[in-house]
């Protein structure tokens, strides 16, 4: 146990509010983080594991409150299928890049303001979105549909609005992932991610940013991302050229600057959490996410920091400095708002059908044998579970179907399997992402060599099929159905 001992006054409490902390459960709040959070954490994160519905979160984050009012408790809210609050009645909303391609801000707004409202209501006061990042890789495994899109002036247009309609709501939104996630071809979920482009062509990634400032944005998450022409050394989380120069000096942000979560491959196979912590800080972050629900990881990253201030590798003034950012911030939007104004629940599926009908749309297919194929959901973001037959069901219950998550073992004779299974009905395959998963462009191929009348579609970002959803949220998947379904 770490002791406060030989720190000046204050110092103990403004390290404890550099800290932003995952943790289990869904009504008790485990002792370990009662005591982290008498000593002044900043904030929580919730994620699916602390949500089983809207009253029983609310009660949630009101036991937090009570513990110490100025508390931020946060969550990932982007819509799509980043869905942790499913279960408390979240609205539907897209994710990002429908609403990029609907290009309708005021229709962006609304879909903000939905999910605003919402967590208003839960009393969750901090949302970390919109994603800021350009999606302009075609092998990106992580931005994808999560962004607004690929062109700089769009994805700053929408942002612009979302932070406004946020804002509204008395609730901080954060752009993230600064300087930008959308050039790598790896998931710093899962390892390091490199940018290579030089500087001149990064500079146009930094536009939804300057937005984003100009928007007053009171938060902007850092990316676990290598740039070569920024800082040849370090992740943009712990370098301090990025941190400092870039976005405190050149873009001029003054409010918190929050790591993305410190459990990720891409910093802690390198550095280990709390070693990242420390760094994260020094180089000029004002709190650092450690998500994983095990306490004692963000107590090593605790303790970290703190023997950092003791031995002067940290410097006092760079923690009493964030920490006063996070007190501003607590002071603004720790305390939910008294009473919540409705929302437009239909904002999202409106969006949804607005991007989906962006293109020509095939003719209707009752009747049909609906094939879905996807990755499996992505531990760290994507619990909805959502597949496209339930919602084709759901508007024509005379629809069969098959979904296949993950690769199957022999793709050949699931194929078999479903030219089978369909007969004569009409064959609408659905693949998400298949450029990123040969199994899924195997299993299409194989049917359409059998099948060449099939209706194609994709739920990621468009790869050439007859419809694109330009997502996986239940409000893509119910905006294809209605086509599919002719309803």
């Amino acid at each position: 146990m770490t002791h406060s001992a030989h720190l000046p006054p204050g110092l103990d409490e403004a390290a404890h509010r550099c800290l932003v902390a995952g943790f289990a459960g869904t009504a008790t709040v485990p002792d370990t983080l009662k005591r982290l959070i008498d000593r002044g954490l900043g904030g929580v994160i919730l994620f699916t594991r602390n949500v089983r519905d809207a009253q029983q979160v609310r009660q949630l984050t009101d036991t937090l409150r009570a513990l110490r009012p100025d508390l931020i408790v946060a969550i990932d809210n982007e819509g799509g299928g980043i869905g942790h609050l499913v279960g408390a009645g979240a609205p539907e909303v897209p994710g990002s890049y429908a609403l990029g391609v609907a290009d309708d801000p005021a229709l962006t707004a609304r879909c903000a303001d939905a999910l605003a409202g919402h967590l208003a209501t839960l009393g969750i006061t901090a949302s970390y979105a919109p994603v800021a990042d350009l999606q302009h890789h075609p092998r990106n495994p992580i931005v994808r549909t999560r962004s607004f899109g690929a062109e700089p002036a769009l994805a700053a247009r929408h942002l612009r609005t979302w932070i406004a309609a946020t804002e509204r709501r008395g609730v901080a939104s954060c752009a993230k992932h600064f300087p930008g996630h959308g050039g790598t071809e790896t998931d710093s979920h899962h390892d390091v991610a490199v940018d290579p482009r030089p500087y001149d062509e990064l500079r146009a990634d930094l536009e939804p940013f300057r937005a984003a400032v100009g928007a007053g944005v009171p938060m902007i998450m850092s990316a676990h991302v290598v740039f070569p022409a920024l800082d040849p050394e370090r992740p943009a989380t712990l370098s301090r050229r990025i941190l400092g120069d870039l976005l405190r000096h050149e873009l001029d942000f003054d409010g918190v600057l929050v790591s993305d979560a410190l459990e990720m491959k891409a910093i802690a196979d390198r550095y280990g959490e709390a070693g990242g912590a420390r760094i994260a800080l020094a180089a000029g972050a004002d709190q650092v996410i450690v998500a994983v629900p095990e306490l004692e990881t963000t107590l090593a990253c605790r303790d970290a920091v703190l023997d950092a201030l003791r031995s002067g590798v940290l410097a006092e003034e760079r923690v009493r400095e964030a920490a006063g950012r996070v007190r501003r911030l607590a002071e603004r939007y720790a305390a939910p708002a008294g009473t919540v104004d409705g929302w437009d629940a239909g904002a999202g599926l409106e969006a949804a059908r607005r991007a989906v009908r962006s293109r020509p749309v095939p003719p209707a297919v009752r009747g049909a044998h609906v094939v879905d194929l996807f990755p499996p959901p992505h531990p760290a973001l994507n619990w909805g579970g959502e597949d496209l037959l339930t919602e084709v069901r759901a508007l024509d219950p005379t629809a069969t179907g098959t979904a296949v998550t993950g690769e199957p073992a022999e793709p050949a004779a699931v194929a078999e399997e479903i030219l089978r299974a369909s007969g004569a009905a009409p064959l609408v395959v659905a693949t998400c992402d298949a450029g990123l998963h040969p199994w899924q462009e195997q299993l299409r191929a194989a049917l359409l060599a059998r099948r060449p009348d099939a209706v194609t579609v994709d739920t990621g970002l468009p790869e050439g099929g007859a419809l694109c959803s330009y997502g996986r949220g239940r409000a893509n998947l119910r905006a294809v159905a209605e086509v599919l379904a002719g309803a």
